[in-house]
């Protein structure tokens, strides 16, 4: 079949789940069943409470199923006639309900199977290749909580056996890597239900946090940028002239005082204009680089968030570049090389992929001026020497932009990066910024609205997975680790970890009552990246005994050569 897509595949393999279900199960009502980025899922209503122990018998009907290759035929019908199809389906009926009368009804069946459906599928069933479910959670009917209960079924696909062997040891891999499980054992935050969308950090966890945060300022202050702070609640007249109330609204958390409306701020960029507007600027002063790692909030729905990638309180390394029209260019090529600089210290300037989102249907600013942005920032893009594709509809209601999408050790795609191009929040329409120009005359500017990693929690995060919690030396929270073989070696140990602070190393001592091999086996799960142990030979031959997580054991040194090691290594 020419045009097989995999979205396709995977729709066409949730149509066969549905039908396996009720040919296995009695008196089961089916809802809707949607591809999805990594498989597939489908909703069903039925007495028997679904579990992982049903997944065998569930898979083997999938497979008979697929092995009788069977036809996918597209139909458009009648509303009536859709009805006979689909009858004794209540919650298929009640979607009918929904279609507007005289619109055209379009199903596909399979077998004797039928849904309704816009498509597309594939032409016959063998081209699904191999399905394999691999949950099942609770689902409220259409979203709403008041609605009843349904259980989903997810499931992924793959062309044949091997590919699906291929695709459960990555699952596996994952899992292994989960940044939530990896949170907990290494000590680094924890998440609380009572505040869902909160990251409690721990000292380990936020000693990750500071370091990442002291290494993007040092990037920024070679780059030319300034860093400001703007309060967190903001009032609701500036959120409406710059457009946000109007299109961000239920994802803002909003607050009350002295009968006026306040915004908790969802994104930084109304404040960096506020700063930007507080005096008198000339063109001279552009571009000017204001960075902020300020703290964000949002409205996130409780279903959507996930670990630490996804929370409703984060900090970005954000920043807005204010800057005329003919310094758009070099900004953007300035900024690619900042981001692939920095993107090579974690490993992960190899398949940089970069897409161009531009206009969607929700947008302010005329359409012109749209196209002219995104073509401003497109020729920057080539300029830099990258390559993007085009995401159709996927900018920002307020402009254009660039994403940046980093692949990790899994081969998984994170969409983290992004550069914005914004003609209207400096408008006078918005928040009406203004410098002098060369010809003595007001003028607005534009605005680039940036940020390297994104959100660091959200970084942070995609690194634990990326190192599976082994950090490169200079991240890691813990850099060494001394383990005293007795209480006699001590003051060694203690002499021994002042040597290293004083170099600015990150160094503990275990002083546990703990035999030499089980404080061995703690630092080794807890991924510390080098290990010293010390007792009263070493001291009197005024030697360290090593072990590195990556090299093994290093055998006796003098302190002055790991220190001249660690330096190497970071």
């Amino acid at each position: 079949m020419s045009g097989l897509t995999e979205e396709m595949r995977r729709h066409s393999a949730a149509h066969l789940t549905a039908r396996a279900v009720q040919n296995v199960f009695e008196d089961v009502q089916v809802d809707i069943g949607p591809a999805t980025d990594d498989g597939f899922y489908y909703d069903f209503d039925l007495p028997h409470r679904l579990s992982p122990e049903d997944f065998p018998k569930i898979e083997a009907e999938i497979a008979r199923l697929i092995a009788l290759d069977e036809p996918f035929v597209k139909k458009v019908v009648s509303r009536e006639e859709c009805a006979r199809m689909l009858a004794g389906q209540k919650y298929k009926l009640e979607r009918l309900a929904d279609i507007p009368e005289g619109e055209d009804i379009s199903t596909y069946t399979v077998g004797d199977y039928a849904e309704m459906c816009r498509g597309p599928h594939v032409e016959h069933s063998s081209q699904i290749g191999v399905v394999k479910l691999t949950r099942v959670a609770g689902s409220y009917y259409r979203g709403d909580e008041k609605n009843k209960m349904l259980q989903r079924i997810y499931g992924i696909i793959a062309k044949d056996q091997s590919e699906m062997d291929e695709i459960v040891a990555r699952a596996e891999e994952a899992k292994r890597r989960d940044h939530r499980r990896l949170g907990v054992e290494l000590d680094l935050f924890h998440l609380d239900p009572e505040d869902p969308g909160q990251i409690f950090w721990h000292p380990k966890g936020w000693s990750i946090y500071v370091t990442l945060q002291d290494y993007m300022r040092e990037k920024l202050v070679k780059d030319g940028y300034q860093e400001v702070n703007t309060p967190a609640l903001m009032p609701r007249s500036l959120w409406e002239r710059s457009g946000h109330w109007d299109h961000y609204k239920a994802n803002m958390f909003i607050t009350e005082s002295e009968k006026r409306i306040f915004a908790v701020k969802p994104m930084n960029c109304p404040g960096a204009l506020e700063i930007f507007k507080s005096r008198t600027r000339s063109y001279k002063d552009l571009p000017l680089r204001l960075a902020e790692f300020g703290h964000c909030a949002r409205n996130e729905p409780s279903g959507t968030l996930h670990g630490i990638m996804r929370v409703r309180g984060f900090v970005q390394d954000d920043a807005h570049i204010i800057c005329t029209e003919e310094q758009i260019e070099e900004e953007v090529a300035k900024f690619c090389r900042l981001l692939k600089d920095v993107y090579s210290d974690f490993g992960f300037d190899k398949n940089l992929l970069v897409k161009l989102s531009t206009m969607p249907e929700d947008h302010v600013g005329d359409e012109a001026t749209w196209q002219h942005a995104e073509a401003a920032l497109a020729a920057a893009c080539k300029a830099s020497g990258m390559d993007y594709v085009i995401q159709e509809g996927e900018g920002a209601f307020y402009g254009p932009k660039l994403e940046f999408t980093l692949i990790d050790a899994l081969g998984r795609a994170w969409q983290c990066g992004t550069i914005q191009l914004d003609y209207q929040l400096p408008s006078a329409e918005r928040l009406n910024a203004e410098y002098i120009g060369p010809d003595g005359q007001k003028h607005h500017p534009v605005m680039l609205h940036r940020a390297v990693l994104g959100s660091l929690e959200r970084f942070i995060g995609i690194l634990i997975e990326h190192y599976a919690g082994a950090f490169p030396l200079w991240l890691s929270p813990e850099q060494v680790r001394i383990l005293p073989i007795s209480d006699k070696a001590l003051g060694y140990a203690e002499r021994t970890r002042d040597a290293l602070a004083a170099e600015g190393f990150r160094v503990s001592i275990d002083s546990s009552a703990d035999k030499l091999g089980a404080k061995i086996r703690a630092a080794t799960l807890e991924k510390v990246p080098y290990q010293i142990v010390v007792g009263p030979r070493d001291e009197a031959a005024g030697t360290i005994s090593v072990r590195s997580r990556a090299d093994g054991d290093l055998g006796a040194m003098k302190i002055e050569g790991l220190i001249e090691r660690l330096k190497a290594e970071l």
